[in-house]
């Protein structure tokens, strides 16, 4: 053999002597039943002290404070026993239960069960064996399974089909900030910053962390895993929070508040703060070291193979997980994943263009030009068309400038994208209510909105690019950011979002390059009087580039020619007469400039005509 078992490494866990069936597991007999258990809602303190006297990686330092909803955990990670349901049932050929990427890995692969088991009988009989660092083992049906980050997400999606979740949400996996709630109290953050020894790591080496009540497979205990109920529960009452495998969460690998990085270790973190790094929690049989350390966070892509599973979650609220880029894993895509199980209505990617990464990257650099310590939002050169930055805050100040009257000293932002013009308006309005189509544009705002290390890709040429960090413009403290109203909503259902009390009725409302991308626009002109207070002001802004690609033509205001008369049809001219038969004085026209940039030397130029309206019905 090639490879041969290291003379001093550690013995297997006792459980591999067993012998096991090969197919056919029974709960309760070969692995044991996992129950879902309720938690309370809790906070959590994440961050590693900068004095703690162990080495650290980068991300380990810096703070944030996590509030934790209730949610219901499995008791264990899900078994090999529990998977093996999964694969027999034909979770790995069904494409509904998989993600894109997830699917498309899969086939890539050609996988039929997870990369570990071993085929123990003739094709289709389902009888496996278990490989384990250096040898081939009976399966242990009662250990918990390896399986990457989409097998964990389409095991999720299958649970869910098979047995319906416990709340009103699909199951889904845990997240950093949930894992630490579960931790033992004796060994968790809190407890290690009070005293060192609580980091077990600290005080036990691989020979001993396995034993005493708090014991754990951690630090190389063991050369493998172990029956997922063989050690003691934490004081939640789920087991194996720390150690035994690691355990794939919802959230991107992301820097707490006040990250730095390290000059020794540069390329450690920084370049995996990309939303498609996935975080894992609590180490492995294997982890040693700092990674078996209480305040050890890492990471990997959704695909790569680590000695990692999971446990089920179910929750009412969302996931308190951290998304750098709102959700999107870049194909794990686990927001998606649970809204298209909740029966939220969620455009498919190859149907919504502001649902990629590639449009959010670019609306953040449009919303947000302030270069910080990033890249010019746009490259120095003479006469550069600086005039065009700043577009939404533009649009904002626009309306305040036409003086709406003010009954509610409210404002809506229609089609708000990733917030910077509704931030603008909360500088000058007591609220502000803003909904944008897209689930990742409002989930960025957000972040934002609550202060959060936001990070969006700049691309400079080819495949090179540069990350930079949103930044607010002056003047939009915390206390103007919690003036705004952030959610979800179709612009061609005002009038129904209305009826169902999602809006109100708003001196002032602002629609940035919006009826032209709109499905309906009349559907939505047709609504502004439900929601316009008398001598409210609607700015509308757009340079009326109608696509089929967004806009049916027979739904276009204008640009085409009448069928009968053979006369020019121009939107500006139709727009006038919609808004005049709805109430509205137009009171204001401008043209108003707007730079996007595609990457460091080329941008799209648009001049948007602005126009004001004053409801006077």
């Amino acid at each position: 053999h090639l490879v041969q078992t290291p003379q001093n490494w550690p013995s297997l866990h006792p459980s591999a002597k067993k012998t096991t069936p090969t197919s056919n597991p029974v709960e309760g007999v070969d692995y044991p039943a996992n129950q879902m258990i309720p938690v309370n809602q809790n906070s959590v303190d994440l961050g590693k002290p900068a004095d703690f006297p162990s080495y650290g990686w980068d991300n380990e330092y810096g703070e944030r404070s996590v509030s934790v909803p209730p949610f219901q955990a499995s008791e264990h990670m899900i078994t090999n026993g529990e998977f093996y349901q999964f694969i027999k049932d034909g979770g790995y050929r069904k494409k509904e239960y998989w993600c894109d990427d997830g699917w498309a890995w899969r086939t890539h692969r050609n996988l039929k069960w997870p990369f570990f088991w071993e085929a123990a009988g003739p094709a289709g009989s389902h009888e496996y064996s278990l490989r384990t660092v250096f040898q081939i083992i009976s399966m242990p049906w009662d250990w918990p399974v390896d399986v990457t980050y989409y097998e964990a997400k389409a095991y999720c999606r299958w649970k869910t089909e098979q047995d319906g979740s416990p709340t009103s949400k699909p199951y889904r996996v845990l997240t950093e900030a949930e894992h630490h709630v579960i931790r033992d109290q004796e060994h968790n953050l809190q407890a290690a910053r009070a005293n060192v020894d609580a980091d077990r790591v600290m005080a036990h080496g691989g020979q001993t962390f396995a034993e005493g009540v708090k014991g754990s497979n951690l630090n190389l205990a063991f050369a493998s895993q172990n029956p997922v109920n063989y050690f003691a529960p934490s004081h939640t009452g789920h087991r194996d929070t720390t150690g035994n495998a690691w355990e794939w969460t919802e959230d991107h690998f992301n820097p707490l508040k006040g990250f730095e990085v390290h000059h020794v270790y540069d390329d450690f973190s920084s370049p995996c703060f990309d939303g498609k790094h996935s975080m894992i929690v609590g180490g492995s049989f294997v982890s040693t070291g700092d990674e078996a350390s209480v305040f050890a966070r890492f990471h990997f892509r959704p695909h790569f193979l680590q000695h990692s599973g999971f446990r089920l979650v179910a929750s009412e609220e969302d996931a308190p997980a951290t998304h750098l880029y709102a959700g999107n894993f870049g194909g794990q895509a686990a927001t998606r994943d649970e809204a298209v199980n909740s029966g939220e209505p969620v455009a498919a990617e190859s149907d919504n263009v502001y649902e990629t990464n590639s449009s959010l990257n670019m609306y953040l650099g449009l919303h947000y030009p302030s270069p910080g310590s990033c890249v010019s939002p746009i490259i120095e050169h003479p006469n550069s068309p600086t005039h065009g930055l700043r577009f939404p805050q533009r649009v904002a100040n626009l309306l305040t400038k036409l003086e709406p009257v003010r009954s509610t000293n409210s404002a809506l932002d229609v089609g708000c994208a990733v917030g910077g013009a509704s931030f603008e308006l909360a500088k000058t309005f007591d609220s502000v209510d803003a909904f944008d189509f897209s689930q990742s544009f409002v989930d960025a705002a957000k972040r934002m909105q609550a202060g959060d290390d936001v990070r969006f890709r700049v691309p400079m040429e080819a495949d090179l690019y540069e990350h930079c960090k949103a930044q607010h413009e002056e003047g939009v403290t915390e206390e103007v950011r919690n003036r705004v109203s952030f959610f979800t909503g179709n612009a061609c259902r005002v009038s129904e979002m209305a009826d169902e009390g999602t809006l109100s009725s708003y001196d002032g409302i602002v629609m940035s390059n919006l009826l032209c991308r709109l499905p309906d626009p009349q559907a939505c002109l047709d609504g502004l009087p439900r929601i316009v207070n008398k001598g409210g002001v609607v700015v509308m802004v757009t340079p009326f580039s109608w696509l089929e690609e967004f806009t049916p033509r027979s739904k276009w205001l204008g640009g085409f020619y009448d069928p009968v008369s053979k006369e020019p049809i121009r939107s500006k001219d139709q727009l006038h007469d919609i808004m005049a038969e709805r109430g509205f004085e137009k009171i204001h026209e401008e043209e108003i400039p707007l730079v996007i940039r595609e990457h460091q030397r080329k941008y799209q130029y648009i001049v948007s005509e602005a126009t004001g309206w004053r409801k006077v019905g």
